[in-house]
C-alpha cells in the first residue's frame, strides 16, 4: 500500500498537463481579442486597464510661429534718407540683437513695445506703424537671431537629441532628422507634452504610414525611443528553445512566437497550446489547437507584451519522463525487497 502511495505521488509529481480550471479560454475568446490588438497601442494598453483619451486632431493643426519671452531679434531698418537711423538700429542689430523682455521690445528713440506673441510679419508691420507716425517710407526687416524654448528634445535611441521647431515642423519629420533607427521599440516609445504623455501611435505612425498620428510638434515638447527589447514575451513548455521574444512591434502572431521557439517537438502535445495574460493572480488562459494555429490568418492569433506561451507535453512525453524519474526508486525497492525476502523478513 505504502509503494503504491510513492508511486501516485511520484506520477503527480512528475506531470505537466495543461491548466483547464476556471478562467480558461477557447481559440474564439483569443481571436476577438487579437482583433483589439490590431487596433493599435492605445487599444493594447486598455486591455491592461490603461486608458487614454482620442488624439485630439486640433495636434494635427499647425499653428502661427509667435515671438515669445526670451527671443533675440535681429532688425534692420532702411530710410532712402534718414540713413542715420538705419545705421543706429542695425549696428545694435547686428552684434548684440534686440532682447525680448517682459514680452516687450526697445528700440532706439522708440517707446518699449509689446511684442511678445507676435508673427514676425506682424511684428514689422507694427514697429513700421510707430516708425511711420513721425518719418514716412521707412521699411523695417526682422529675423531671429535666437530662440527660446522651440525645440524638441529626445533621449533613448537617437542620434541627435535636440530639433528646433518652427510652428509647421512635425512629428514623423522630427523622428527622421534624430535618424531614428527603424528596429526600435515603437511601442514603448512615446511622446510628452506638459509632463502628459499624447495618445500618438509610433508604430502605426513610422510602420504603417498612418499620417493621423502626424502631430505638429512644440516647443518643449519631449520624445523618447526605446531599445528593441524594451518590450517582450516568454514561450515556455514543450517547445525546442524556452526563450523571451523581444517584441519591438508591440504584438506578434502565435506562429511567429512559435518559430521563434524553434517550433513544437514530438514531445509538445499540439492540442494543448495555451497562452497566459494579464494579472499572474487572475490571469486569463486561452488554450488554442494546432489546428487554428495552421488554419487561421495570422493577424487572427496575436500575442501582446507580457503574454506566456506554453505548450503543455503528450501524455506519452509525461510517461516516459516518469518512467525516467521513478525507475531508479523502483529498481532500488526491488532489491531491498529480494534482500529481505533472502533473510527472511516479510514487508508489509
Amino acid at each position: 500500500m505504502r509503494f503504491l502511495n510513492l508511486l501516485l505521488f511520484l506520477v503527480v509529481a512528475c506531470t505537466n498537463p495543461p491548466y483547464r480550471g476556471a478562467g480558461v479560454c477557447g481559440a474564439d475568446d483569443f481571436v476577438i481579442d487579437s482583433y483589439q490588438v490590431r487596433e493599435g497601442k492605445f487599444a493594447i494598453l486598455s486591455m491592461d486597464g490603461e486608458c487614454y483619451d482620442c488624439l485630439d486632431c486640433s495636434l494635427l493643426e499647425p499653428y502661427d510661429d509667435v515671438i515669445q519671452e526670451g527671443d533675440l531679434l535681429k532688425i534692420a531698418i532702411y530710410h532712402p534718407t534718414r540713413t542715420d537711423i538705419g545705421s543706429h538700429v542695425g549696428a545694435i542689430g547686428q552684434t548684440i540683437g534686440y532682447r525680448v523682455a517682459c514680452g516687450q521690445l526697445q528700440l532706439p528713440d522708440l517707446p518699449c513695445i509689446d511684442i511678445a506673441g507676435l508673427t514676425l510679419s506682424e511684428a514689422k508691420e507694427k514697429i513700421e506703424s510707430i516708425y511711420r507716425d513721425e518719418i514716412q517710407d521707412i521699411e523695417v526687416y526682422i529675423t531671429y537671431q535666437e530662440r527660446s524654448m522651440r525645440k524638441v528634445e529626445l533621449m533613448g535611441l537617437v542620434e541627435k537629441s535636440v530639433i528646433p521647431v518652427d510652428g509647421q515642423i512635425r512629428l514623423f519629420e522630427v523622428l527622421a532628422l534624430a535618424k531614428v533607427p527603424v528596429n526600435a521599440n515603437f511601442f514603448k516609445s512615446y511622446v510628452v507634452r506638459d509632463c502628459q504623455m499624447l495618445p500618438v501611435d509610433l508604430y502605426r505612425l513610422i510602420k504603417e504610414g498612418d499620417m493621423s498620428q502626424n502631430i505638429v510638434m512644440r516647443g518643449g515638447d519631449k520624445i523618447y525611443i526605446a531599445d528593441p527589447c524594451a518590450s517582450s514575451l516568454m514561450v515556455l513548455g514543450e517547445v525546442n528553445t524556452q526563450r523571451v521574444v523581444a517584441l519591438p512591434n508591440g504584438f506578434m502572431t502565435l506562429r511567429q512566437a512559435l518559430a521563434e521557439a524553434g517550433g513544437i517537438p514530438i514531445t509538445g502535445d499540439k492540442r494543448y497550446i495555451q497562452v497566459i495574460r494579464g494579472n499572474i493572480v487572475h490571469p486569463k488562459i486561452y488554450t488554442i489547437h494546432w489546428e487554428h494555429v495552421v488554419r487561421l490568418p495570422s493577424e487572427s492569433l496575436l500575442l501582446i507584451p507580457g503574454d506566456i506561451v506554453y505548450v503543455a507535453a503528450t501524455p506519452i512525453a509525461e510517461w516516459d519522463r516518469f518512467v525516467n524519474q521513478i525507475l531508479p526508486t523502483l529498481v532500488g525497492f526491488d532489491l531491498v525487497t529480494r534482500g529481505a525476502k533472502n533473510v527472511g523478513v516479510i514487508l508489509p
